[in-house]
């Protein structure tokens, strides 16, 4: 009697400490969402590795991938893997230069391919993972904290993000997606600007510039 007492104590204190960890964790994410979503608008360059142990690639033996994102409601005009994709609010332009094509298209990236893009780094965590606080560690001075988020379903090609945060500025400093092949995908937020004064006009795809310039339009 006393062993089973002992075992239900230990799986409800178990049970208790992982809640209150998702609560804490739920409650940081929200804060940095409202936070960073508060801003008129964004400018953030980034980084992005690859690894995959099993595979033998190792993160730093490519250089990274570099891209730029800014980002204004529901807009954004981002910059990477050599292409531009500008949405408007409603529609979608990839423009690739090197082939001279752009593809449109109604809606957003990103909606059910799992992946996390840039663009959604304010949103994704909102539906379909359960949270659990990480460590928190010092990067040359700074606080960050890292975020478990685990799918709940469980046939996700995605099988762990981790997110950094800074634990002063409350903003997004790294995000680490784990796939289930053991593919590990990190973007790192190098710099980022808030409230900055642009022309609208980052965020329209103007055709008749690129019809000049010969790109196939789809």
């Amino acid at each position: 009697m006393k062993k089973i007492t002992v075992l239900f104590l230990t799986i409800l204190f178990t049970s208790i400490t992982f809640s209150q960890s998702s609560e804490k964790a739920k409650s940081l994410l929200d804060e940095v969402s409202t936070k960073m979503g508060a801003y008129k608008n964004m400018s953030i360059s980034f980084s992005q590795t690859l690894s995959n142990e099993d595979a033998g690639i190792m993160e730093g033996d490519e250089p990274p991938i570099r891209g730029k994102i800014t980002l204004q409601g529901e807009k954004y005009n981002l910059d990477y893997l050599g292409n531009q994709f500008i949405f408007d609010g409603k529609k979608l332009y990839v423009i690739n230069n090197e082939e001279k094509e752009i593809n449109i298209t109604e809606g957003d990236m990103g909606e059910d391919d799992g992946f996390i893009y840039p663009s959604k780094l304010l949103t994704f965590y909102k539906e379909g993972y359960n949270f659990e606080m990480g460590k928190l560690t010092n990067l040359k001075g700074r606080k960050i904290q890292f975020i478990s988020l685990n799918p709940i379903d469980s046939n996700s090609d995605i099988v762990k993000v981790e997110l950094a945060i800074d634990a002063k500025t409350k903003h997004i400093y790294k995000l680490i997606q784990t796939g289930g092949n053991g593919s590990k995908t990190t973007f790192t937020i190098n710099t980022f600007k808030s409230n900055q004064t642009f022309s609208n006009n980052i965020f329209t795809f103007d055709e008749a510039k690129y019809k000049k310039l010969n790109f196939t339009i789809d």
